[in-house]
C-alpha cells in the first residue's frame, strides 16, 4: 500500500504553510498524523506542476499515485460531488518523467529501523 502524504485534507491543496480552512476537519482535530512540513514541502512541488497543467493540486498528487508501478487502485476521499468531479479528471492528467522524479524525491519517506540498518549491513552483500 502506497500511501500518500498528502492525505488527509492536504489532497485538495486547500492548505498550505499560512493557511488551514476554518471548516476543514484539521482545524479542530488533526488526524491522521501528518509531517504537515514534510506535506508543505511536496504541495510546493505539487502547486507549480499542477497551475503548468490547468489542473488541481489533488488531481497531480492522485495522478502520481496512479503512475506507481505498485498500486492498482486509489481510493479517493471526495466529501461533495465537484470534488468527486476533479478527483476523476486525475486519470486524465500526465506526468513527464523529470515531474515523476521530482514528486517521487520530494514524497519519499525517511528509512526507519530495522531497514536502514539491514541496508547498512548489508551493502557488503550485493
Amino acid at each position: 500500500m502506497v500511501w500518500s502524504p498528502l492525505a488527509g485534507g492536504f489532497l485538495s491543496g486547500k492548505f498550505d504553510r499560512n493557511t488551514s480552512p476554518e471548516e476543514s476537519r484539521r482545524s479542530s482535530f488533526d488526524f491522521p498524523p501528518v509531517n504537515k512540513e514534510k506535506a508543505f514541502d511536496i504541495i510546493d512541488i505539487v502547486r507549480p506542476i499542477a497551475e503548468a497543467k490547468s489542473a488541481s493540486v489533488a488531481q497531480v498528487a492522485l495522478a502520481w499515485l496512479l503512475h506507481q508501478p505498485v498500486v492498482t487502485s486509489v481510493i479517493i476521499g471526495a466529501k461533495k460531488p465537484e470534488q468527486l468531479g476533479d478527483n476523476l479528471k486525475a486519470v486524465d492528467v500526465q506526468l513527464t518523467p523529470e515531474e515523476l522524479d521530482q514528486l517521487n524525491e520530494i514524497s519519499k519517506l525517511v528509512p526507519e529501523y530495522p531497514g536502514w540498518m539491514l541496508e547498512r549491513q548489508g551493502a557488503d552483500r550485493k
